[in-house]
C-alpha cells in the first residue's frame, strides 16, 4: 500500500516584527493584558509588497531544499490560505509559477481559515494514498494583518502573518498515519471576516478546547493509542490558555507541546507548519516519534492528524 511521509518542512517570517509595546501606541491595549489573555508577546506583519504567494515561496524553497530535491520533483502543490493574494487565479497556481513547475500538475487553494493546514495534509495524503501525486508541496500561508480593524483590540492583537511548507512523498511506510476532519457552519458567526476579523472571544474558547479535546480523543481512539503514546503535540497557534487547556485534558506536559504563540500570534493556517518547522530544525522532532497536529478555525472547521515522524 502507497501511503505518504513527510521529508521536508520549511517556514518564512516577515521581517517587520510588531511587539505589544508598539501596539500600545495604535490602540487601548497594553503588553501584560495582551500576555494574560493569549500568550503573545509578538508578531510579525508582511510589507505592502509581500503577498501570500512570496510567503509561501520563500517557506517552500526552504521546504524543498530540506527534501533534497528540485521543486520540478513537486507534482501537486495545496495551499491553505485565507488571505489569498487575489479570489483567482489561486495562490496555489501563483506559487506555482514562481517555483518554475511547468509539469502541469495540480494546483488549488484550500480554505478552513486556522484548520486550513490539517485539511491541506489530509486531502495530500489521500491523492498519493491513490496514486494520483507521488510528491505533494503543502502549504499554510497567511497575511491576516489586511484583515484587521486595527481600532479592534479584541481581534489586531492577536494576528500575525506568515508561512510554513512541507513536502510530502510516497512511502511504503505510513507517515500520515490518519486524521479527522469536521466542520459545523451553525456557528459561522462566532468568528467571522466581512471584511474585518469580528470574533466572540468567549465562545471561541469555550468551543475550541471541548472540540479540539475531543477529535484528538477520537483520533487517538481509532488508533488505539493514549496521550502518553505522543512524543509532540503540535496545536494552532491562536492563544496560549487554549493550548493548555486542551493539553491538559490530554493528559500532556506542556514540555511535550511546541508552542510559538508568544513571537508568531495566530498565524491561521501557516501556525502548524511554521511550529513543525520550528521544532524540527531544533532538533526536536525527530525520526522515529509520533507526532499530533491539531487546530480550529472560523466556520467552525477543526481537525487532527498523526503523523510518524
Amino acid at each position: 500500500m502507497i501511503h505518504s511521509r513527510i521529508v521536508g518542512t520549511g517556514s518564512y517570517l516577515p521581517q517587520k516584527v510588531l511587539t505589544n509595546y508598539d501596539l500600545e501606541k495604535i490602540v487601548e491595549t497594553s503588553h501584560d493584558w495582551i500576555v494574560s489573555r493569549s500568550g503573545i508577546e509578538e508578531r510579525h506583519i508582511a510589507a505592502d509588497s509581500e503577498m501570500a504567494s512570496d510567503l509561501a515561496f520563500n517557506a517552500s524553497i526552504k521546504a524543498i531544499e530540506a527534501a533534497g530535491m528540485s521543486a520540478d520533483d513537486i507534482d501537486l502543490i495545496i495551499v491553505a490560505t485565507t488571505s489569498p493574494d487575489m479570489n483567482f487565479p489561486s495562490t496555489a497556481c501563483i506559487l506555482q509559477d514562481k517555483l518554475g513547475i511547468k509539469n502541469g500538475s495540480a494546483a488549488f487553494d484550500i480554505q478552513a481559515v486556522c484548520g486550513g493546514f490539517i485539511f491541506a495534509l489530509n486531502t495530500a495524503d489521500l491523492y498519493i494514498k491513490s496514486g494520483q501525486a507521488r510528491t505533494a508541496l503543502v502549504v499554510g500561508t497567511e497575511v491576516l494583518s489586511r484583515m484587521l480593524d486595527w481600532q479592534d483590540r479584541t481581534t489586531c492583537v492577536l494576528f500575525g502573518d506568515g508561512a510554513g511548507a512541507v513536502v510530502l512523498r510516497a512511502s511504503e511506510q505510513p507517515g500520515i498515519v490518519a486524521a479527522k476532519l469536521h466542520s459545523d457552519g451553525s456557528y459561522r458567526a462566532v468568528l467571522k471576516a466581512d471584511p474585518k476579523v469580528e470574533m466572540n472571544g468567549k465562545a471561541v474558547f469555550k468551543f475550541a478546547v471541548n472540540a479540539l479535546s475531543n477529535v484528538v480523543d477520537e483520533l487517538l481512539l481509532e488508533q488505539k493509542l493514549s496521550g502518553s503514546d505522543i512524543d509532540w503535540l503540535v496545536p494552532h497557534q491562536a492563544n496560549i490558555r487554549i493550548i493548555e487547556a486542551t493539553a491538559k485534558k490530554l493528559g500532556l506536559d506542556m514540555d511535550r507541546v511546541v508552542v510559538t504563540v508568544a513571537s508568531h500570534g495566530n498565524t491561521s493556517a501557516a501556525s502548524i507548519p511554521l511550529a513543525l518547522d520550528a521544532a524540527v530544525r531544533d532538533g526536536r522532532i525527530r525520526s522515529g516519534q509520533k507526532i499530533l497536529i491539531e487546530a480550529i478555525g472560523g466556520g467552525f472547521t477543526w481537525g487532527a492528524a498523526l503523523i510518524n515522524w
